[in-house]
């Protein structure tokens, strides 16, 4: 039987998280934090998402809060029993002043597979943020599954950013090929949004060979690289953060 399970993350700006709800495969639990960051870490319960499964994460971060949510692990997408693909949305809402770094585990597609991931946030326009996405296609020696993702931003109820991608059997052709992946099995992007952009935009910067900063039109920068590992992703993504937006 396929599943359903919301989980809710909601900060305030004394530190507290008035909501914390858990539900089916997605538990959330708040850790310890070093620093100005009230830190919520999510914790696979079970395997998830399989085929048709319906999962989502909606956090909430009010005016003047400042929340880190990472996990515990990487999430796996895998095959189940239904032939329907499983959906797993994130819903993101940072209100004024507020501060919100969403630095996940990577997502492994793997074989057999087929998901459709959805990120949408909603920025007040004091708001910052930081988010990571990262994608490993395939287990070691594996070909990867069916992987769609989109990443939706507004800031101040505008559109900022827009991105859909799609990876593996069904995926537009070439997504493999020298234009996208070129034989890659890793690919992720880091996204930053501050205010301060605005005075002082970011400048287009090449990280190594297969990473790059690209300002975008508004007050943000977008970090994408592609690798041919998860640890080598991890170590671009982590210079794209130290250059745009150290803790």
């Amino acid at each position: 039987m396929s599943l359903r399970a919301t989980a809710r993350i909601t900060a305030d700006a004394d530190g507290g998280l008035p909501l914390l709800v858990s539900e089916g495969p997605l538990a959330v639990r708040r850790t310890r934090a070093a620093g100005p960051y009230t830190r919520v870490t999510l914790v696979g319960a079970m395997s998830a998402p399989l085929g048709g499964d319906r999962l989502a994460v909606e956090t909430e971060v009010r005016d003047g809060a400042r929340l880190l949510v990472d996990a515990a692990a990487a999430t796996l997408a895998l095959p189940g029993r239904s032939a329907e693909p499983a959906a797993y949305d994130v819903r993101i809402t940072v209100g004024g002043e507020g501060v919100l770094r969403w630095l996940p585990e990577p997502l492994v597609s793997v074989h057999g597979s087929d998901l459709r991931m959805r990120t949408v946030v909603a920025l007040a326009p004091t708001a910052r943020l930081v988010l990571r996405e990262e994608q490993v296609l395939g287990r070691h020696g594996e070909p990867p599954g069916t992987l769609r993702t989109r990443l939706t931003v507004h800031r101040a109820g505008r559109p900022l950013l827009d991105q859909e991608l799609a990876y593996g059997p069904g995926a537009p052709g070439g997504w493999d090929g020298g234009a996208v992946l070129g034989g890659h099995r890793a690919t992720g992007q880091l996204l930053v949004v501050d205010p301060d952009f605005e005075e002082k935009p970011d400048v287009p910067r090449l990280l190594g060979e297969h990473a790059a900063i690209t300002p975008l039109a508004g007050p943000g920068a977008l970090a994408t690289a592609v690798a041919p590992d998860a640890l080598t992703l991890r170590r671009l993504l982590d210079e794209a953060l130290e250059l745009l937006a150290p803790a």
